[in-house]
């Protein structure tokens, strides 16, 4: 009887250990190599002050910054309102450096490097904030731990709407149904209740629910057309690396070259991004997060309808 499981017992070991092997280098290798790559920095003032500064950012991190000039500090101050870049070091005596913490904590901590790099010798300085993040989150931790439900929510409701019904009108229509009820509790919970997201109350639940039903509906359509295969592509696209190249606890420009940027592809880091402008930018830089989700919402109910007609098709031979 040993001897007759042992295949499928090594199988189920080395699917284990590889899985586990998989998950902590999808986990753990984006966030032990966090570091500034190509973040778009606003720099005010004269050309030879933005020539300075490009030099002393390129001295401090090779590579870490794209400096954009600006004529003037409110310029740069409506640059990083619009998210055109992430802070901005603006001419005087010493420079001003801004930052937008509601963009990313992670960034303003570096900006709040470089003002201490800049201020005057045995000075102290931090950079101002433009957009700070809400008084109840003031390090932006519950933005962060928001975001794993909201992942998580996506991969269940798509699971879980495959497996109750039979017809894959039924499972689209439950994983709606879901995705708007969840979209407005969550909203509820990270935004008057928790002071989290400060956006109106019909725009974030919007956008989670988006985010829900673009997520779970690759889950749903790819597992009507391949079955448990199509529910093991989902959650490698949603969670195992969809969640991780996110930016949510950071921001793509820190993740490891290319992949903070092919995270922005993947439903995670579209939710995530169209949440903190809606939230925290008034919209500001919200087409292309949101046209990623839409775009990922279109290719599930394409694969959808590829397993209704397949279905319907068999049913008449």
């Amino acid at each position: 009887m040993m001897r007759e499981n042992l295949p499928r017992l090594a199988a189920v070991v080395a699917g284990i250990t590889v899985g586990v092997a998989v998950l902590i280098a999808a986990f753990a290798w984006p966030a032990a190599n966090i570091a500034p790559r190509e973040v778009p920095v606003a720099v005010a003032g004269p050309a030879q002050f933005v020539t300075e500064v490009t030099q002393k950012l390129d001295h401090m991190q090779p590579g870490g910054f794209t400096v954009s000039a600006y004529s003037d500090a409110e310029t740069a101050r409506q640059a990083i309102r619009d998210r055109d870049a992430y802070g901005a070091i603006v001419a005087g005596r010493p420079p001003a450096v801004l930052s937008a913490p509601a963009a990313s904590p992670a960034v303003a901590q570096i900006l709040d490097g470089i003002a201490a790099g800049i201020a005057a010798p045995g000075g102290q300085a931090h950079a101002t904030p433009v957009v700070p993040l809400p008084a109840d989150d003031p390090r932006g931790a519950g933005f962060a731990a928001g975001s794993l439900p909201l992942v998580l929510g996506a991969l269940l409701g798509g699971i879980l709407s495959f497996v109750a019904f039979r017809t894959v009108g039924l499972r689209l229509v439950a994983l709606a149904g879901a995705a708007v009820c969840a979209g407005l509790s969550a909203a509820a919970l990270l935004g008057p209740w928790l002071g989290v997201l400060t956006g109106g109350y019909p725009a974030t639940a919007g956008v989670i629910a988006l985010g829900l039903f673009a997520g779970g509906g690759v889950v749903v359509g790819a597992a009507s057309l391949l079955g448990p295969l199509g529910i093991g592509l989902g959650a490698v696209t949603i969670m195992v690396l969809g969640n991780p190249l996110s930016g949510a606890t950071s921001a793509p420009e820190l993740l490891p070259s290319g992949w903070g940027a092919f995270g922005q592809w993947l439903p995670p880091g579209a939710l995530t991004t169209l949440l903190r402008s809606v939230s925290f930018f008034d919209g500001a830089a919200a087409a292309a997060p949101a046209a990623v989700l839409l775009g990922w919402t279109a290719f599930g109910l394409a694969l959808a309808a590829a397993a209704h007609l397949r279905g319907r098709s068999a049913r008449q031979n």
